[in-house]
């Protein structure tokens, strides 16, 4: 029987599975701006406001010190994956754990870029009420071409205009930049896993995985 050790603990895959549904959602409710969205994006953001805390705090394998490692090392890695001999980790691998960076980092910007969007749109949420940079330019330039410019809401409005249309961009790119990062770290699971004959999707459910032979370390 092969011997299996525990890797993942119970926040970290429950973070990892809420996350997977709570973006599901949000991205499939993002046409129809229901509650739904909201809430979800919310959700998203929440939780990885918890992963990036639990990343300093958290168990050995679900600290940023134990998978973040140079770019070089990275590279490295993806050369012995392509050569199809990569070096096993028990935790997250070099490409695994700047993959999971840009996932924090993308998903932060599509949750800030959402927010913005619905305090513009609604006026609600924790950054309504917070001035539109766009719409402070828009209204500089009005005030320095026109001194005596009589409809300075008019201004105001375009800016708010100009403003939302940015941050709707900024979300709606940044969502679908998120659908190619899954897509790579679906890849990137699939073929790892087979190069190393072991389930890590299986993995992210039980937590477990196989002692086998890992890094120097481990």
């Amino acid at each position: 029987m092969t011997q299996e050790i525990r890797v993942w603990d119970p926040l970290v895959r429950i973070f990892h599975w809420s996350l997977v549904l709570a973006f599901t959602i949000g991205y499939l409710t993002g046409e129809e701006e229901s509650n739904w969205h909201i809430y979800s994006g919310y959700a998203v953001l929440g939780l990885i406001s918890f992963r990036v805390l639990w990343g300093f705090i958290g168990t050995r394998h679900a600290r940023f010190s134990d998978f973040m490692v140079s770019p070089g090392t990275a590279v490295q890695y993806l050369k012995e994956l392509r050569a199809q001999h990569p070096q096993r980790y028990i935790g997250h691998n070099p490409a695994g754990g700047w993959m999971i960076m840009a996932l924090l980092a993308t998903l932060f910007v599509v949750s800030i870029s959402g927010l913005k969007v619905y305090a513009i749109e609604e006026g609600l949420g924790p950054l309504a009420g917070a001035p539109s940079t766009l719409a402070v330019i828009s209204v500089a330039r009005a005030d320095d071409d026109d001194d005596s410019a009589d409809e300075p809401s008019v201004s105001g409005h375009s800016g708010e205009s100009a403003g939302e249309e940015f941050w709707e961009e900024i979300h709606e790119a940044s969502a679908n930049f998120m659908l190619l990062l899954i897509f790579l770290h679906v890849a990137g699971v699939i073929v790892s896993g087979r190069l190393h004959h072991e389930n890590l999707i299986r993995a992210m459910f039980t937590g477990k995985k196989s002692a086998g032979s890992a890094a120097p370390g481990e």
